[in-house]
């Protein structure tokens, strides 16, 4: 894990989607294209900043403030 978390951001990020991929519905499931290009521009604006996190709990406590 240690020397996972020290390869580059590009590496971690095409690991962390194939293991993404492989939880998902059974071994033949297979991402689109559309959407393994999505992932990638997402992940870039995070790595640039473009784009602002807001932590899980937060995002939960919103949503169930609504629906609430």
């Amino acid at each position: 894990m240690d020397q996972a978390l020290e390869l580059p951001v590009q590496a971690r990020a095409f690991i962390a989607e194939t293991l993404l991929e492989s939880l998902d519905a059974g071994k033949n499931f297979r991402l689109s294209p559309e959407w393994k290009m999505e992932i990638r521009k997402r992940c870039r604006e995070i790595d640039k900043g473009i784009v602002e996190l807001v932590p899980s709990e937060k995002v939960f406590e919103d949503a169930f403030r609504k629906i609430g």
